[in-house]
């Protein structure tokens, strides 16, 4: 077969996946992602009040979720790389949609403990399924792209979410529950739904996709298998439980990734958690006035620009190779943007900044992704990607916890916000040093991290 008919299967085949997959499983991530940052739009419309939780309360209750996620990531992981992704997604989404909806009638800051808790045990293993998942459908050149595809959910949660949350909201009365009753009931019930769908949608490999060609099918399995050769994990013996975690957990280069996402990640929850506070807090900063609906497209704003960096970000990553900048960069900005927010002298300008830290945020994280992939593969890959997300579920706790601590210690937003920015920072000079490492051991281009130069 000849080089343009190859060309033309590829074109083809991942066209199909880009839009049979990835959709979906963003959608899945919309859902997820809204249900685990619910909390955020609760607390100043009317939860923190009726709960009488204080900031370093509410900091652990948004924390507390990570925990119970920590615990069970790469367990869960690894069920999903024994059973199937389609099995072991559909699970996840139908146990925390049925946790999200038991919020709606939570009635003291002991139960919000609990619940969120639980709905980490119940979501533990989603996110890096989905990486792994969608990593094991298209080779590595295709793989930024796709993932950036699947990222943008995200932060369309909350310019999507944070509107829906704040309609929801104002249905005050509706069944006789307040408000915020109200948005925990409304966003619950999609995540059951989808996993119901999701159990007869998706499809665990290339080789069973009746959509596709056999020449596609073809085409994928046999890239993925001559991509996955050599990798961390695709010799048989890895291939098991205890040799691929331990592949994954002895490997210095996974380590050195789960920190440089912990930073990130730590700059995303606190953002997540405590911008509806900030804006919030604008009336008696400021004098202003805003309605539910007003803060609820306020805390939206940033992640529009966010969104379109991100695509445009990942796509020039997809064109021109993974360097080093495409994720240090962007730290960089991050970590020197955040705390120079609250220094702002307006709403406007306040919100300006912070768009500026949530571009730098979403625009590495789905180039960031694309990294573990390039040396690990089979269970070691699900280990792997687990463990570094792990890390960033550490960080998803200290984010609310230390956030809410530090604001009731200091009576402020300015020491927290700093720290935000220090750990930012960190992620860049990691970053900065594993290229240099890479290149210090022999690294050369078109091998595992030779990408991220």
């Amino acid at each position: 077969m000849g080089a343009t008919a190859h060309s033309a299967i590829e074109r083809s085949a991942i066209k199909k996946v880009s839009v049979r997959l990835v959709p979906f499983v963003a959608l899945m991530f919309f859902v997820n992602y809204l249900d685990r940052t619910a909390v955020s739009f609760a607390e100043p419309n009317g939860m923190g009040q009726d709960l009488a939780l204080t900031a370093a309360q509410f900091g652990f209750a948004s924390g507390v979720f990570f925990i119970g996620y920590i615990i069970l990531e790469v367990p869960s992981n690894m069920a999903l790389h024994k059973f199937g992704a389609r099995r072991w997604l559909a699970r996840i989404m139908v146990s925390w949609g049925v946790v999200a909806l038991l919020f709606t009638w939570v009635q003291n800051s002991e139960q919000l403990y609990t619940l969120r808790f639980l709905l980490g045990v119940a979501e533990a293993g989603f996110f890096p399924g989905a990486i792994l998942f969608l990593s094991q459908w298209v080779p590595s050149r295709h793989r930024t792209k796709v993932l950036g595809l699947f990222y943008l959910a995200q932060p369309l949660t909350t310019v999507i979410g944070a509107p829906l949350a704040g309609w929801f909201i104002n249905q005050h009365g509706l069944f006789g529950l307040e408000g915020w009753r109200v948005m925990f009931l409304g966003v619950s019930v999609p995540a059951i739904l989808l996993g119901v769908i999701a159990w007869f949608y998706l499809i665990d490999k290339p080789a069973d996709a009746k959509w596709l060609t056999a020449e596609e099918k073809t085409w994928l399995t046999n890239e993925l298998a001559a991509e996955n050769a050599g990798k961390t994990g695709a010799d048989e013996k890895s291939a098991h439980g205890k040799e691929a975690l331990k592949a994954a957990f002895t490997n210095s280069r996974v380590w050195i990734l789960a920190l440089i996402y912990f930073g990130f990640i730590y700059g995303l929850y606190a953002l997540a958690f405590f911008l509806p506070t900030i804006i919030n807090g604008f009336q008696e900063q400021f004098g202003t006035t805003f309605s539910v609906m007003d803060k609820a497209l306020i805390t939206a704003i940033p992640y529009l620009p966010a969104a379109i960096v991100l695509y445009f970000w990942s796509r020039h990553a997809t064109r021109h190779g993974v360097h080093t900048w495409h994720i240090a960069g962007p730290a960089v900005v991050g970590g020197v943007s955040i705390p120079l927010a609250l220094y702002m002298g307006s709403p406007a300008a306040t919100v300006a900044v912070i768009t500026v830290t949530a571009c730098a945020i979403f625009a590495a994280l789905p180039v960031f992704w694309s990294v573990p992939s390039q040396f690990l593969t089979g269970a070691a890959a699900a280990a792997g990607i687990a463990l570094i997300n792990t890390a960033g579920n550490v960080a998803g706790f200290a984010a609310g916890y230390v956030t809410g601590w530090l604001k009731d210690f200091s009576g402020a937003y300015y020491l927290p916000l700093f720290l935000v920015g220090a750990f930012m920072l960190m992620s860049a000079a990691l970053m900065l040093w594993l290229a240099n490492r890479s290149k210090d051991h022999g690294a050369h281009h078109g091998r595992p991290l030779a990408e991220v130069r």
